[in-house]
């Protein structure tokens, strides 16, 4: 198997808690928060080491946080290359009503980075990524990086000849999109913008799809459709992936999860069908569980089997998006 390389330029600390009424100008009683390491390709490296694969797990991080954040990922056994920074890892929050199970996630900006910082980065991506290699770049960038940073990203990945998968979203996803990538993984809303329209339907899914990918140098699309599944859309083909129904906990880490699926799936040799399948079954997975964690070997084995039982039944169906 190919080396795997996940990346992640804004990392965070995820505090997760609950409260029973979420009120205004009241003092309310959280239960005992739980922090876990966070950012999309920390989690992609998350989901992975509980799929049971390796990767390389490199972000940029300083600060007390960011040791923390080392710690965290330290005591989960995930290889790490840090590059370091001068200003401190972020902190996310998501807070879960008990009383009406609604979730309020409030997310941070990230850090300032200054250009030796991204640079460096860009540097010792380089260095470690080989032939073959499956590179992961996911998350948003900070605040001052410069907005085609994962186009660049898309120049070493393809000198070094390495499988590159973006999952980010906005003008750097666009650029990144635009410079090359071997699969692109945007929900609805971001393939809308990289289409430039405001919205989808879904009779106009499959020929947008089509069109941005005749004019963008990008071998695989798989669009998420969130809980009702993803579609998968290359050259010549498009193939619908419908989710099963599962009682969803948190949307937290779905998607990150989703493309830890896909590119576990990729390392092993599976066809592409089954890898969206095997990333949908991690998308969907990692809505059973609570607060900021991400799926579970066990759901995603018996989800998957679902999803490959009933594939010919669900073809079938009509969904409408």
């Amino acid at each position: 198997m190919k080396k795997i390389v996940t990346l992640t330029v804004n990392p965070a600390i995820d505090k997760s808690t609950t409260v029973n009424g979420l009120k205004p100008h009241s003092k309310l009683r959280c239960t005992q928060p739980v922090y876990e390491a966070g950012g999309g390709g920390i989690n992609v490296s998350r989901a992975l080491n509980e799929l049971g694969a390796e990767s390389l797990c490199m972000y940029m991080a300083g600060g007390p946080t960011g040791d923390r954040l080392h710690d965290l990922l330290n005591d989960l056994d995930i290889t790490q290359q840090v590059v370091p920074t001068a200003d401190s890892v972020r902190e996310n929050l998501a807070v879960t009503d008990i009383a009406n199970n609604q979730q309020y996630r409030f997310g941070m900006p990230g850090p300032k980075i200054n250009p030796s910082e991204w640079e460096n980065t860009l540097r010792q991506l380089g260095a470690v990524l080989a032939e073959g290699d499956f590179l992961v770049a996911s998350g948003s960038l900070c605040p001052d990086m410069p907005i085609d940073f994962y186009a660049r990203v898309s120049k070493i990945a393809q000198k070094k000849k390495a499988k590159y998968i973006l999952d980010t979203s906005g003008e750097a996803l666009l650029k990144g999109a635009q410079a090359g990538v071997f699969l692109l993984k945007p929900n609805l809303g971001e393939l809308a913008a990289l289409c430039g329209v405001d919205t989808i339907s879904f009779h106009e899914l499959e020929p947008l799809a089509q069109t941005f990918l005749s004019k963008t140098p990008c071998e695989v699309l798989v669009v998420s459709l969130g809980a009702k599944g993803a579609l998968l859309v290359t050259k010549d083909r498009t193939e619908l992936i419908a989710a099963p129904i599962v009682h969803q906990k948190s949307t937290i880490g779905a998607g990150d999860s989703m493309v830890a699926g896909m590119v576990y799936a990729l390392a092993q040799g599976k066809s592409l069908t089954e890898v969206v399948r095997y990333g949908v079954a991690c998308g969907t997975a990692a809505t059973m569980t609570e607060g900021t964690q991400l799926c579970k070997r066990e759901d995603v084995e018996q989800l998957n089997k679902w999803i490959v039982s009933n594939a010919a039944t669900m073809q079938k169906m009509e969904i409408t998006v």
